[in-house]
């Protein structure tokens, strides 16, 4: 019998280069990890209830929801089956660089604190949040989140998926500086535009900026593929900001029926808060104490918006057609607790548990514009998924009770 020759070898590198055009081509399949969730139900963001449900998740995005869903063999699974699966929430507006000082202080400017311990501070309150189930937070106002949202991004903190708009504007530009400035924001990378068109509640919550620049700065945004989401607490401000086209009020205490049907008309959506922010600098007071406007009048004028804050949600809920989104206005002390705004709204402005839970899911991500990837358990969408101990469509207080949170597929709590 004659000598057998060996099959000839591929060189290495043809061997390489021949799998990627395979790969690239479709010839061969990268297998994406599957994972499987078990649940008692899912809420699904859009106030639809599907009991004992699967939830398969291919990659990062979810596959299929249901309750006759078969299990993909080799599927990591996790039974949460004692508990209810929802969306992962949005807050559409947080202030996650805001922090207390190693002195227990509000971190306000030049008082002693290091760079590296007001990272450590900022990724603290990042995490919190993450782990309270809000896997999307629209951060209002803060040139350090740039730098956030890229660690959060890279995967080297862990957070909530990060919108901001960086430095807001205000009444202090011109129309003209303040298109200038937007285009400034824009390049910078901001996601979304921020204006003060009133003072603060602490002093008063007149309108400051002119109807002249709120056009200005809300045209600029929509032309450059931006939204504007505009600081205003009295009526006059509300009403000036809807005819100047921006795109979402926030916090809006002298609300009238009035301008929240022009809102409505005009589908300028509402982010009121209600208690959350208030109770917490009422709460944090010897920490905030004669920094700026926290003063003993700042915080009498808190005390007496937490009554009108409650009138002005309610009639906001009330509204045919208004888009009203859960958003807190967390700052230093609130951050990880923003489920206090939602119960809040259910147990003191009356509103449905399930109207609650959408306006932090679906319609969240509708108004920051993410609705084609977050908001809802359905296929297709990034997998953003909470589980928490109860149903919180009947007990709003089972939002606080958070087992499990995972954020594009990947789980970043799992208390079972």
């Amino acid at each position: 019998m004659g000598r057998i020759e060996p099959a000839p070898r591929m060189p290495v590198r043809p061997l390489c280069s021949l799998v990627v055009a395979l790969l690239a081509s479709g010839g061969l399949t990268a297998q994406e990890p599957v994972t499987a969730i078990r649940t008692a139900r899912v809420l699904d963001g859009t106030g639809r209830t599907i009991p004992n449900a699967v939830v398969i998740v291919r990659g990062s995005r979810i596959a299929a929801v249901g309750p006759n869903v078969a299990i993909p063999p080799g599927a990591r699974v996790y039974d949460l089956a004692r508990f209810t699966l929802l969306p992962g929430l949005i807050d559409a507006h947080a202030h996650l660089a805001w922090h207390f000082n190693p002195q227990g202080r509000y971190h306000a400017g030049n008082d002693g604190e290091t760079e590296f311990e007001g990272a450590l501070a900022i990724a603290g309150n990042a995490i919190t949040t993450l782990r309270a189930g809000i896997t999307t937070v629209q951060s209002l106002g803060s040139a350090e989140d740039k730098v956030l949202r890229a660690a959060i991004a890279r995967g080297d903190v862990p957070g909530p998926r990060l919108l901001t708009s960086l430095v807001p504007l205000t009444e202090r530009s011109d129309a003209e500086t303040l298109r200038r400035l937007v285009r400034e924001r824009k390049e910078q990378g901001a996601d979304v535009i921020k204006l003060f068109a009133s003072r603060s509640i602490r002093d008063g919550g007149a309108q400051t900026m002119t109807d002249e620049q709120l056009t200005a700065a809300c045209g600029e945004a929509k032309a450059v593929g931006l939204r504007a989401v505009v600081h205003a607490h009295s009526a006059e401000s509300m009403r000036a900001a809807t005819l100047a086209g921006c795109s979402q009020i926030e916090h809006g205490v002298f609300a009238s029926p009035e301008v929240l049907a022009l809102m409505a008309e005009r589908r300028v959506a509402f982010d009121p808060q209600m208690c959350l922010v208030f109770r917490n600098y009422l709460e944090n007071r010897a920490r905030y104490q004669g920094i700026g406007n926290y003063n003993d009048s700042g915080f009498a004028s808190m005390e007496r918006a937490l009554p009108i804050v409650a009138k002005a949600f309610q009639k906001a809920i009330a509204t045919p057609g208004l888009d009203v989104v859960f958003g807190t206005d967390a700052v230093a002390g609130a951050h990880g607790r923003n489920v206090e705004e939602l119960i809040c709204r259910v147990r003191e402005a009356g509103q449905r548990p399930m109207d609650a839970i959408v306006s932090a899911t679906s319609l969240g991500a509708k108004v920051i514009g993410l609705a084609d990837s977050l908001g809802t358990v359905a296929p297709g969408k990034l997998a953003d998924l909470i589980a928490v101990d109860g149903d919180p469509s009947r007990d709003i207080e089972a939002l606080r009770r958070v087992r499990f949170v995972m954020k594009e597929a990947k789980v970043y709590r799992n208390d079972r």
